[in-house]
């Protein structure tokens, strides 16, 4: 069965909002393999309304730019109760029972499929125990304010520390498994 993991880059005040913002100085050619490997290990991007849309707009239709040309074409799986149709290429929409649907969708063959953003949507399939793996970047940065990873959860979750490692930036790859996973 594929697995379903996020892929995150977090401030060690929780913040994920907007990590373009204040992850600059931080960000490092090792960083980078990080992401380039959690991207590799996936070959279907599932994706919350919001983050659709941002990616949607970002790279639908660009043909120059490499990492473009790889989010064009990796399949798309977006979840939303109010987006009537996916129209950026190799796009599926799950309007309704959306955990049959995802679990459906892991299982198919395949690699990983990818969440990236869309903590909405993590923090949902984590609670209804369909998220397996969270791939966290903590990032040596107080934000202050902006969206957090987890907001007001109603239960207490469970997660085992798959793997730590620390890069010279001071950034810090945590990932964990949960507990359908450990």
């Amino acid at each position: 069965m594929r697995k379903i993991v996020a892929g995150l880059m977090m401030s060690v005040d929780g913040v994920v909002e907007a990590p373009e913002t204040w992850t600059g100085p931080y960000f490092s050619p090792e960083v980078g393999q990080v992401v380039g490997s959690v991207m590799a290990d996936g070959d279907t991007l599932l994706l919350g309304r919001v983050t659709y849309q941002t990616f949607a707009a970002s790279f639908a239709g660009n043909t120059s730019d490499p990492m473009a040309a790889q989010m064009n074409a990796v399949p798309k799986v977006v979840v939303s109760a109010t987006l009537d149709k996916a129209e950026w290429e190799n796009s599926t929409l799950i309007r309704r029972d959306v955990a049959q649907e995802i679990t459906r969708l892991k299982e198919q063959p395949g690699q990983n499929i990818n969440i990236s953003g869309s903590t909405t949507l993590v923090a949902w399939l984590l609670g209804q125990g369909l998220l397996d793996e969270l791939n966290l970047l903590l990032f040596p940065v107080v934000v202050g304010h902006g969206k957090h990873l987890f907001g007001r959860e109603d239960r207490t979750t469970g997660l085992t520390l798959a793997r730590s490692e620390a890069f010279s930036t001071g950034v810090v790859q945590l990932i964990y498994h949960t507990a359908n996973r450990a």
